[in-house]
């Protein structure tokens, strides 16, 4: 058997009013989503375990089967392992954003205005993140030299204190999740109610490094460019989603399965490597809509010969949504269906058809196939946030009884009879058949 899993990042939405109170979803058009929604089943998956924030170290790990409650630590910890960072027990993990907050005395003073500073380059980042550091250990040395800095992709970055300093008692915020709002409320700070003059340290650290980064960044020559080319500059460094090292049990092991992803995230990167899958290298992958969603369709079909499982992640809906671009959030839906869902079925194809129930490539090929597409969490044009409704996925192929569903749309999977309340039983699901959850 060969399984095939399609993440859209983020695509799904509640309506939205410019689209005539239609979702992303209902607006795009999707003629091989729909195909696969008439043969297949629908559902919705809890992705967001209670006690957890909706995102994609979450809700990614809960759809790939492992219980967050169990094995997350942290979601810097799992971009750390994507790049090679290492990571001793003791340990912290940060992730560093290089952000764009209001300039002083402009309009927007005080607000956080883009989580990913206007999409800065791969190129540009590098060049501010080495100077950052090497402004930290001239204005604060003995502090700079318990952390590392390492850059990661475009505006992210990982920042490991290696010091001991605990950051147990410590309350960070996504600046995605503060849109437009005050920044200075939302920095590093101990828990409500700790009283503990360590926790206090440890938030003072990270805040000092922030300080810095305030102080150095917007007058640096990348951002002054960006300024003049009409771009947002990087004035900012957000510390956020701190852990330690995680131990996640290998996939093979688990399911007996060998597996591989493409996606242009280290996050998701970090998870694949954590559980055992391989990395596809694939060029011209972004997290914007001028990813080349072609060529992660083609990595995907080639792997599908040499793995069990291939999952490809393409993170574009998600960025749009944090813009509040509806339109390319449609955009990048409809180019999901078109360049990435029909080469994979068609792929799929050539390893049996369920109604058939024989290989149309060779007695020795593997018999049957199946693939899953959903998107890990919603992100809403409306607030630009993640948000933890329950997902809707889209389940087709052998022994996946046909429901008829005339389309894949989030109403049309919260109205069918099939919902996985622990989303980290999906993978089993998908993979057994959940003929016992059927049965319930």
């Amino acid at each position: 058997m060969k399984y095939a899993i399609i993440i859209a990042d983020g695509a799904a939405d509640l309506p939205v009013p410019e689209l005539g109170l239609r979702t992303p979803f209902e607006a795009a058009r999707t003629p091989n989503l729909d195909a696969l929604a008439a043969a297949g089943r629908l559902g919705t998956a809890v992705t967001t375990p209670p006690g957890f924030l909706a995102g994609s170290d979450v809700c990614t790990m809960s759809l790939l089967g492992y219980d967050p409650a169990k094995y997350h630590t942290g979601r810097a910890p799992l971009e750390a392992a994507s790049i090679g960072v290492p990571m001793a027990d003791s340990d912290w993990i940060f992730r560093l954003n290089l952000v764009t907050v209001g300039e002083i005395g402009s309009s927007d003073d005080g607000l956080m205005l883009d989580h990913s500073a206007g999409a800065i380059s791969d190129a540009e980042a590098k060049f501010l993140i080495a100077d950052l550091y090497v402004y930290w250990q001239a204005k604060a040395p003995q502090l700079a030299r318990q952390f590392s800095l390492t850059h990661g992709v475009s505006y992210r970055s990982i920042l490991a204190d290696r010091s001991g300093r605990s950051y147990s008692e410590l309350i960070t915020t996504p600046p995605h999740e503060i849109p437009r709002q005050p920044w200075a409320q939302a920095v590093p700070r101990a828990a409500s109610g700790s009283k503990s003059k360590p926790a206090a340290d440890s938030a003072a650290a990270l805040v000092t490094l922030m300080n810095l980064a305030g102080e150095m960044l917007p007058e640096h020559a990348i951002n002054m460019a960006r300024r003049a080319a009409g771009k947002r500059p990087a004035n900012m460094a957000w510390v956020w989603g701190q852990g330690t090292r995680p131990r996640l049990a290998k996939f093979h092991d688990r399911f007996g399965l060998t597996g591989s992803m493409t996606t242009a995230v280290d996050l998701l990167a970090g998870i694949a490597a954590l559980i055992g899958w391989h990395k596809l290298p694939v060029a011209g992958v972004t997290s914007y809509h001028d990813n080349d969603y072609a060529a992660q369709a083609r990595a995907t079909v080639s792997a599908l010969d040499d793995y069990d499982i291939v999952c490809c992640h393409i993170e574009a809906p998600d960025e749009m949504s944090h813009q509040g671009d509806y339109r390319t959030k449609v955009a990048s839906i409809e180019a999901i269906d078109e360049l990435v869902v029909g080469p994979i079925v068609a792929k799929l194809r050539t390893f049996g058809e369920p109604e058939l129930g024989r290989s149309l490539r060779s007695p020795n090929s593997p018999l049957g196939w199946r693939i899953l597409v959903l998107p890990d969490h919603y992100t809403l044009v409306s607030t630009r946030k993640h948000d933890a409704t329950p997902v809707p996925f889209l389940m087709c192929g052998t022994r996946v009884p046909a429901q008829n569903a005339v389309r894949f749309s989030e109403r049309n999977c919260a109205a069918s009879d099939l919902h996985i309340a622990h989303g980290h039983e999906l993978m089993e699901y998908f993979l057994k058949g959940g003929r016992a959850m059927m049965a319930n």
